[in-house]
Parts: C-alpha cells; structure tokens; sequence
C-alpha cells in the first residue's frame, strides 16, 4: 500500500515543487505542505478523509478552516484538485516526496540507512562518503537501528533500496522457494 500512495502522491509533488520553483515559493509551499500534513494526521480528520459519505469538498474547506491564512492562495487549488480526485488522504506523502525534491535540487540527497547494529561515526563517514561516489551528490545520512534486520545493512535513497540484511535474504530464498 505504501507504494500505491507513493505513485499517486508523486505527479502532485513534481507538479507542486515545479510551480514552487518557478514562482520562487519553495519555501513557502514546504511550511505550508508541514502545515497540511499536519492538520490531516489529526484522528477526526482523517477519519473523515478516508470515509466516502463525507463529500470532499466539505473536507477541503474544514482544512482550509484549521489552517486559517497559514497557506498560499494556490495551495487551496492543490486542495480542490485532491478533494476533487480523491486524493487527500496522499498529503503527507505529497509533502514527503516535495521534500525529498527540494533537497535533492540543492544537490544534497537523503539516505536512510537502516542496520541490525550501531553503526560507529567513522563507518557512518566511510558510507557516506561511498554513496556520494555512487550518486555524485552530497548525501545526508539517516542512520536508525533495528534489530528486526537480524544482521546486515538496509540503504535507502529514494526510490533505490540495496537490501543487504539477514531478514531481506530470508525473504529472496522464501521468494525463491516458492512455486
């Protein structure tokens, strides 16, 4: 499910950083896409999002409502067009992606790095550093650890995701096995 909001929310995040970018807006169409996120992670909201008896265009105006004047003019057509396509529930993904597209035009690109162990500051240096051979950009580096990997190294960078942990290679051989 995860990808499917991914592939939705993306063409609205390309289109949004564009015309972000060519008004001069990037940063105000970053606070302003928190500021959305924000108000429709709240439990009431979206629960009404997600159910189909409540018309979208009345969820688009209570949203409007809670972010007062906090929002650019034309984030209220991005808020139609999703009301009108029923995609609202895709805004923190939106923001996500805008973000991830934002960073990246500066030449800088985000990693998650995901590892079974702690992984020292001179491992994280050397990674870094690897992967900005790799991607010829600056790299930012997320490093989180979790033991459900059982060992190994999970690396993500946008859509690219190198899987070297005990627990992605379980699931190859289970995929493998299978009929």
């Amino acid at each position: 499910m995860a990808g499917d909001i991914t592939t939705i929310a993306r063409p609205y995040a390309e289109a949004v950083f564009e015309r972000a970018k060519e008004t001069g807006q990037i940063d105000a169409w970053s606070e302003a896409l928190a500021l959305l996120t924000a108000v429709t992670a709240d439990p009431q909201l979206a629960a009404q999002i997600s159910n189909p008896t409540v018309p979208r265009e009345r969820i688009r105006e209570l949203i409007l409502d809670v972010c007062g004047d906090g929002l650019p003019a034309e984030v209220g057509n991005l808020l139609r067009l999703l009301a009108q396509n029923a995609r609202l529930a895709a805004v923190s993904e939106i923001a996500r992606l805008f973000e991830e597209r934002r960073v990246a035009d500066q030449g800088v690109r985000q990693v998650s790095i995901r590892s079974a162990f702690e992984i020292g500051s001179d491992q994280q240096e050397a990674l870094a550093a690897a992967l900005a051979q790799r991607f010829g950009d600056q790299v930012e580096l997320t490093v989180e650890t979790d033991s459900a990997l059982l060992g190994g190294i999970e690396i993500r960078a946008g859509d690219l995701v190198i899987d070297d942990s005990v627990r992605g290679k379980i699931k190859q051989l289970a995929n493998a096995l299978q009929f």
